[in-house]
């Protein structure tokens, strides 16, 4: 495996070796590179590459296992991406999932949205239909985080299987989008709250339910996509209680 990168400095080592583990590409138990292979690749000093695992080490990525050298370590309490992490990892060519990670309960469906919110992020009115799709990802076979997807009904037009249950495939519907309309499309920055639990998320991320209404946080982020026309999706994960969303750097 190559490894390139513009920079020289112990941070852009860091940062370089950081994407790989969170994009999937080195996963839990494979080792970093000898430090003599990372000095001649990013030409740097002895002392940089220490300095640079030790960030990562500080950041419990990675850890020192004597003749394995530097292996990158089981992060289970950390969801491994969120939807708008997977958008841009498939359209750079690389897997819809992480190592270790699947998906159960694909559900779609078309609904009458009633939720404020929702309606002003994708410009409709309340009780309009829209397209919701869902899904649980698990590590493990545990689940970590719903992944859920309203999408403005005017995309029914353009990919007409949004409302195929089960998977859809590897490819997000985007690509299939801008290919059949020319329209790119792009997402707003990713927004992040803390709220509690409903009784049906509690039950798809299966937390014991307990007999009488009790409080339990999550956190949800939150991101909107337009193309050209206005909105066309607003993407949610909603992550189980006690999993950590580890934002990019």
């Amino acid at each position: 495996m190559a490894y390139r990168s513009p920079g020289h400095g112990y941070a852009d080592v860091a940062a370089y070796f950081r994407e790989k583990v969170e994009n999937g590409e080195l996963a839990p138990g494979d080792s970093l590179p000898a430090v003599e292979e990372i000095r001649a690749q990013f030409s740097v000093s002895a002392k940089t590459v220490s300095r640079a695992l030790k960030v990562l080490k500080d950041e419990g990525l990675v850890s020192h296992r004597g003749a394995l050298g530097t292996v990158v370590m089981e992060r289970p309490r950390v969801a491994p991406a969120t939807g708008a992490d997977r958008v841009a990892r498939t359209r750079n060519g690389g897997p819809n999932y992480s190592p270790g990670e699947t998906s159960t309960g694909h559900t779609a469906a078309l609904l009458s949205c009633a939720d404020p919110g929702i309606c002003r992020e994708l410009g409709i009115e309340p009780h309009e239909e829209v397209v919701v799709r869902k899904r649980v990802f698990r590590v493990n076979d545990k689940p970590v985080v719903i992944g859920v997807e309203i999408i403005h009904p005017r995309a029914l037009a353009v990919v007409s299987d949004l409302l195929k249950q089960g998977p859809r495939g590897s490819v997000h519907w985007f690509s299939e989008y801008e290919e059949n309309t020319g329209k790119k499309i792009n997402g707003s920055p990713e927004m992040r709250a803390a709220r509690f639990a409903s009784r049906d998320e509690m039950k798809d991320l299966e937390v014991p339910l307990p007999a009488s209404d009790v409080a339990v946080p999550i956190l949800v982020t939150r991101t909107t996509w337009h193309d050209e026309d206005g909105p066309i999706e607003v993407m949610e994960d909603v992550f189980a209680p006690g999993i950590w969303h580890a934002a990019r750097k």
